[in-house]
Formats: structure tokens, sequence, C-alpha cells
């Protein structure tokens, strides 16, 4: 399983989020996009869903606290207990023995970021 956990500002547009992904590294074999659950209904991610043919997973706040991920934001870290929003829920959407291919990249505009896992879906 492969999945792109994406973070992303309330604005984000659907070129951002393209944008984050293809820095991550593409869509191309993914099988699920993955973000913290209260942003899952965002318009431009379920845009993105539909563009690329997968579904999106939303994972509970409490699911991505105490993830430990390779880059860290301090403001993420308050607000999510985790260093990256993208990272973890990529993580937590892959499965226990998840391990991250693309560590988080940032669009240009700063509005999204994009992490890619690969697990066994477990």
């Amino acid at each position: 399983m492969k999945v792109a956990g994406l973070g992303f500002r309330s604005d984000v547009t659907l070129a951002s989020l393209r944008e984050a992904l293809a820095s991550a590294g593409g869509p191309e074999g993914l099988t699920a996009f993955a973000t913290v659950s209260d942003k899952a209904d965002a318009e431009a991610l379920k845009q993105l869903a539909r563009e690329c043919g997968v579904p999106i997973k939303a994972v509970p706040v409490e699911a991505l606290a105490g993830i430990d991920t390779p880059t860290q934001s301090r403001l993420i870290a308050e607000r999510f207990g985790t260093g990256s929003v993208a990272e973890a829920a990529a993580l937590a959407a892959a499965g226990r023995r998840a391990r991250l291919i693309a560590t988080r990249v940032v669009s240009q505009d700063r509005t999204a970021t994009a992490a890619i896992a690969e697990g066994d879906g477990a």
C-alpha cells in the first residue's frame, strides 16, 4: 500500500496540492490520500482525489499524536502532537510496518505539504 499524506491550510488550492504531491513523487502507484479527519472533506483535496482516482483516508487527530516524523514543525507539534501532518497521516494510513519513501515537501505558496509512505495496510 502506497499512501500520500497531505497537510494543508484551509485556503489551499488544487494547484498547490498538485504541486506538493508532484514534488513528493507524484500520484503514480498511490492507493490512497490521507489527511487529518477534520480536513478530509476539503474541496481541493476531493478534486485531487477524483483526478488521481484514489480514495481519501481520514486519520483521527488522536491517531497522529505521538507519531515520530523526520521533519518537525513547532506549530504542528503544538497543535497535533507530531512534527508533520503529511508524514504522520501517510504513516498512519499505510499500516503498522509503514515507512516513509518521501519526506514532507512544501508547495511554493506554503499552503500544502505532501509525504509518501509504503506499508502493509494493516
